[in-house]
């Protein structure tokens, strides 16, 4: 069975997300909200990865650089991208949301199985597929695996 098999059959509305190198493709429904850079709340206490927390919605979001995660160098936080919050996968109920910065604005797009013209396995960690759509080469992120990682840096920092 391929991994395109494990893919809904009908159009999903997703977000063309850019990052340091590559872009991003989420589905709508995954991401809170793509909101301005400010206010981020540094934090050098943790592990690289661990940028801070984002102030959203009267609470602290944690702030994680998808590329740090999967060993890359970090772009840093531009002040014209966006932070992509996302919706808990259901890893911690204390842990609603999770972030990270982009380095642009996101696009929304429609994608289903008949537009992936090519697929090849995640060569990273956080990576579930990279597809391409048209054109583009886009990295599906495993949205669980980064809320688990900040749970697993949470749960054994001494709050």
């Amino acid at each position: 069975m391929s991994d395109l098999e494990n893919l809904p059959s009908d159009p999903v509305e997703c977000m063309m997300i850019p990052i340091k190198a590559q872009t991003l493709l989420v589905p709508v429904v995954s991401v809170a909200e793509m909101a301005l850079v400010a206010p981020i709340f540094p934090d050098n206490s943790g592990p690289d990865w661990f940028l801070g927390y984002y102030s959203w919605r009267n609470g602290r979001v944690p702030l994680l650089s998808f590329e740090k995660l999967n060993g890359e160098s970090v772009a840093g936080i531009n002040p014209n991208g966006r932070i992509a919050v996302f919706n808990s996968t259901g890893v911690d109920d204390e842990v609603p949301f999770i972030a990270i910065p982009t380095q642009g604005i996101p696009r929304n797009i429609t994608v289903s199985k008949e537009d992936i013209l090519g697929y090849n396995t995640a060569t990273h960690v956080y990576e579930l597929m990279h597809v391409r759509v048209g054109v583009e080469e886009l990295v599906i992120p495993d949205i669980t695996g980064l809320q688990k990682a900040y749970c697993t840096y949470k749960n054994t920092r001494r709050l």
